[in-house]
Formats: structure tokens, sequence, C-alpha cells
């Protein structure tokens, strides 16, 4: 029957490979979409070996392939463009999303805002995700511990601010369950 799939899928991609290279970055925008055009194309080529015609209806064959990747990678492109926009859509008519104007804030909402990014990342998993120090190390990707000691020093320092800001932080804000 001839040679085995390993060797005939070798002669096949050495023999199309620059064509279908050359069919593929003249389709696509850029050359990283025609290198994932080319190596789907002959990925369904390994997996379907015994169905690739022989001699140079191999080449066309790929080329049909090709043309059907392509499709799908547009169709794609389409649906994730349209989920874009809904999201966005969504998003934007958020009251989660909006940023109220820096005079509508609250004291406390200033003193929040002048920390730094991490140490407001720890405050919200705890405030805002209700996550504990265990859970917290879980999604930083850090020991329970080092979640425990990032989240003292984070409220220290919000502690540190608010009083700067003349505001008694044992009364403004209070945690449940969210002591180190």
């Amino acid at each position: 029957m001839g040679a085995d799939p390993e060797s005939r899928f070798e002669e096949i991609y050495g023999s199309s490979y620059g064509p279908l290279l050359g069919y593929a970055l003249r389709r696509c925008p850029d050359p990283e979409d025609a290198a994932d055009v080319v190596a789907e194309t002959f990925m369904v080529a390994w997996r379907r070996i015994e169905e690739v015609p022989r001699g140079g209806e191999a080449k066309l064959w790929l080329f049909g392939v090709a043309r059907k990747v392509l499709a799908n990678q547009r169709r794609g492109e389409r649906r994730h463009e349209q989920r874009t926009t809904a999201l966005r859509a969504e998003l934007a008519a958020s009251p989660l999303v909006a940023e109220p104007p820096a005079e509508d804030l609250s004291q406390v909402g200033r003193v929040f805002r002048t920390l730094s990014d991490d140490d407001r990342e720890l405050l919200s998993l705890v405030a805002w995700e209700l996550l504990d120090p265990g859970q917290i190390a879980k999604t930083l990707g850090i020991s329970r511990n080092a979640a425990r000691v990032r989240l003292y020093r984070a409220r220290k320092r919000f502690a540190r601010g608010l009083a700067a800001a003349g505001i008694d932080a044992v009364h403004a804000v209070v945690i449940e369950g969210s002591a180190p």
C-alpha cells in the first residue's frame, strides 16, 4: 500500500509546506494567523493521513482543508467580536464598573485609593469577595502564611492612612471574620 503514515506525512509536508504557507499568508491579515492556519491544516492532514490523496492531489486537498480552516477562523473572529461588543455594552451599563468622580468618594474611599494596587487587591478580596486568607493564598498562588502576613500589613497601612485622614479606623470599616 506504500509508505508508512509517518513517512507519507513527511513527504506531504515537505512538498506542500511552502505553497500552503503562501496560500495562508495571502489570505491572513498577519503572519501569526497564517502560521496557525498552516499548523491546523497539517494537524488535520496528520489525523486523516489515510484520506489524503496521493501525488499532486495532496496539495489541492490541503488547500481545501486550509480554506475551511480559514473560514472557521473568520467565523470564530466574528463570534469573538460580537461577544466582545455585547460584553462592552453590558459593562458600560453596569454600576459596578462605573467609576465615581473623585469628589463623590467618601473619605474612606479616598484613603483606599492611595494604597498600592497589591494592598487594594488584598483588602478587596477580603471585603468584596469575602475570601479568607487560605482562599486568598490559592487565588494569588502564595502560601497561606504569606497571605496572612501581606493582609496584616495591608490592613496596617490602611489603618495608618485612615488615621492620617482623621478617621477612626475601628468604626470606619468592620469586616466580619477577617482577622489575620
